[in-house]
């Protein structure tokens, strides 16, 4: 049977200050005034029945995900004692699929994208079930790439598969390059955009955690033994703090034979960054804006602005954003960094109360 399984752990630093810690990227609604989190759920619906949609979190999130998805089934809400990166994540909810089901073919979401064609999108992921079903393969979506991104994993595709659409063995999988190497990617043609989104058989991608990432995998398996028993919170717990965790490209995908990418035909958009926000602003005297903002000599600004009136004059390449209680202003080049300046952030305790 498909389940859908919905990553919505994740801080989305990179858009701070509008994405916070009690407030992440997955609640923000920047488009189509529904957060990212309610449009993914919707988008998977066609497919999935909302008894086989699962979200997966930790706990300071538990409620607002109750609260924003009302027809979702608390127990189908999975929290993780800690952040041990998406192979662990996907990794808990696969053995607790596992458990309810011995044939459960997994689609796993992130819970912050943006797509554009939802019927394409729905016929993309039928595609991954058919190839899941059919080879047994761990298939992951590509995206036709239109930019030389540096803030995306990219994916070569090799051999091409017999297929409704476009579909191949992966070759090699490679991660956020530098602007050169980015330029040389889509010169490439061979290259598609990593999206993150995942289809395989719980039980297969389980059989490639213990290939490569077997610790994991023993850890794992002591919670699937501990699941529906009196003991199953305290195992998870205990496991939990033993788990090294790595992300599912590093630990897996990037090493196991069975990976394939589809290459889709909707639009998509990570939105991890002020630069992607961007795109979805209005266009105003060469600059993008949202809220109350006036330019004078200026360009290629991107202003996020609330109720104060933000005044650009003779200014360039500038990210300026009004939170209310904090601003941020940031030259554009610096996007990908906003990671750090946060982690940095939080070893300054006077600061601590605007994260």
């Amino acid at each position: 049977m498909l389940y859908a399984l919905i990553m919505a752990g994740g801080k989305g630093t990179r858009l701070y200050p509008l994405s916070r810690s009690n407030n992440p990227k997955q609640f923000l609604k920047v488009i189509n005034n529904k957060s990212f989190l309610r449009n993914t759920v919707d988008r998977i619906k066609p497919l999935v029945s909302k008894e086989n949609i699962y979200v997966v979190t930790n706990r300071d999130y538990y409620e607002s995900i109750c609260s924003e998805l009302p027809e979702i089934d608390k127990t189908n809400i999975f929290v993780e004692p800690s952040n041990k990166e998406t192979a662990t994540c996907i990794g808990l909810s696969a053995v607790k699929l596992l458990k309810k089901d011995q044939d459960a073919t997994m689609i796993v979401l992130p819970s912050d994208h943006y797509i554009e064609g939802n019927d394409e999108f729905i016929d993309t992921i039928n595609q991954a079930v058919e190839i899941v079903q059919r080879r047994r393969g761990l298939v992951t979506i590509g995206i036709n790439p239109t930019r030389p991104e540096t803030g995306y994993g990219y994916i070569r595709a090799g051999e091409r598969i017999v297929s409704r659409i476009p579909s191949y063995k992966v070759e090699r999988f490679l991660e956020k390059p530098n602007l050169e190497v980015a330029k040389d990617l889509i010169l490439d043609g061979n290259y598609m955009w990593n999206s993150g989104m995942f289809i395989w058989r719980a039980d297969v991608f389980l059989r490639e955690m213990e290939k490569y990432l077997p610790k994991m995998y023993e850890r794992l398996m002591n919670i699937y033994k501990a699941l529906d028993t009196e003991d199953e919170e305290k195992v998870i717990g205990g496991e939990y703090q033993l788990i090294d965790g790595i992300s599912v490209d590093f630990g897996i995908m990037q090493k196991t034979r069975k990976a394939y990418v589809i290459k889709s035909n909707f639009i998509w958009d990570d939105i991890g960054s002020f630069e992607s926000l961007s795109r979805f602003l209005s266009e105003y005297r060469g600059n993008n804006i949202s809220g109350n903002a006036y330019m004078e000599e200026s360009e290629n600004c991107s202003i996020f602005g609330g109720n104060k009136l933000i005044i650009g004059f003779g200014i360039k390449d500038l990210v300026i954003v009004d939170s209310g209680d904090v601003i941020l202003i940031m030259d554009k080049n610096k996007d990908q960094e906003m990671k750090h300046l946060v982690n940095k952030m939080k070893d300054d305790k006077d600061l601590s109360g605007y994260l």
